[in-house]
C-alpha cells in the first residue's frame, strides 16, 4: 500500500451501503481493515458503461484506492480482491444484518483491523453454509468486545462469584450477570454462558440464551435506535406463520 496525506493505494475493504448521489453516481459506505468505517464518493458508477458497477457490491472482498480529506473523499479506484462464491440466498438477511450493526455501532475513521477480521470470517461461514444463528451470535460477541462494550461472561457483577453451569442469571445492561431464580422472566442458564464465553454455540439452549442477552447488549449500545433488518425479519416470520 502506497500512503500520502492525500492518497491511499490498494486498501482491503467491503462495500456495506451505497445510495444514489447526482445524476451517475453514489456514496458509498465502506469498511477498510487499515482506515475504518468510511464515506466516498464514487463518481459515474452510475453511467450504463461503468466498469465499477459489478464491483462495487455488498458482500465482496475489495480493494479500493481513495483521495481527499475530511468526511467524504473521492473513490479513485475499487477491483475484488478474490473470487468468492455468492452468498445463499437464506443468508442474505443476515449477512445485511451484520453491515447494519456496523454502520450503527462503529465510528468513521476509527481503524479496528480485528473487528474487520471478524466481520470477513463471519462472511466466509455464511457463505460456507454455516448455522446462521450461531454466526451472528458469535459475530454479535466480538463487535461488543472490540468496542469496548463486551459483556464478562466469567463472573457475577456483585462479588466476582464465578458464573456456575446449574444456576440462573439475569443479564443488566448496565451492570452485568446477576444471580436470578430459574423461574425469573428472562432467566439464562449458566451454562449456556460458559458455552458462549467459549464460543461453543452447538445447542438449542446455548443459542436462545445467547440471543437474549447479545440482543439486549446490543440494543443498550444503540441507545433506542432501530435495527430495519430485524424489522424486515419479523415482518417475514410473521407472514410465513400461519
Amino acid at each position: 500500500m502506497t500512503r500520502s496525506a492525500r492518497r491511499i493505494d490498494i486498501t482491503p475493504g467491503y462495500l456495506l451501503h451505497h445510495r444514489p448521489w447526482r445524476d451517475t453516481s453514489r456514496i458509498l459506505d465502506v469498511l477498510t481493515r487499515e482506515h475504518g468505517r468510511l464515506t466516498l464518493f464514487a463518481r459515474g458508477v452510475r453511467a450504463p458503461r461503468s466498469k465499477l458497477a459489478p464491483v462495487l457490491q455488498p458482500f465482496q472482498p475489495l480493494l479500493v484506492s481513495f483521495s481527499g480529506r475530511g468526511e467524504a473523499a473521492q473513490l479513485t479506484h475499487a477491483e475484488l480482491a478474490g473470487a468468492v462464491p455468492a452468498l445463499p440466498a437464506a443468508a442474505l438477511m443476515s449477512a445485511f444484518y451484520l453491515n447494519e450493526l456496523l454502520l450503527k455501532l462503529t465510528t468513521r475513521h476509527d481503524p479496528l483491523p480485528e473487528l474487520y477480521d471478524h466481520y470477513h470470517a463471519a462472511l466466509a461461514g455464511l457463505r460456507a453454509g454455516a448455522r446462521l444463528e450461531a454466526v451472528l451470535r458469535q459475530f454479535e460477541k466480538q463487535l461488543l468486545e472490540v468496542l469496548g462494550y463486551g459483556v464478562d461472561l466469567t463472573t457475577e457483577f456483585a462479588g466476582g462469584t464465578p458464573i456456575a453451569a446449574g444456576r440462573f442469571y439475569q443479564f443488566r445492561p448496565a451492570q452485568g450477570l446477576c444471580p436470578a431464580a430459574p423461574e425469573a422472566a428472562g432467566a439464562l442458564c449458566g451454562a449456556s454462558i460458559i458455552a458462549l464465553a467459549a464460543g461453543d454455540l452447538t445447542a438449542a439452549r446455548t443459542l436462545e440464551d445467547a440471543r437474549r442477552l447479545l440482543g439486549a447488549a446490543v440494543a443498550a449500545c444503540l441507545e433506542g435506535r432501530t435495527l430495519a433488518t430485524r424489522e424486515v425479519a419479523r415482518a417475514v416470520l410473521r407472514r410465513a406463520t400461519p
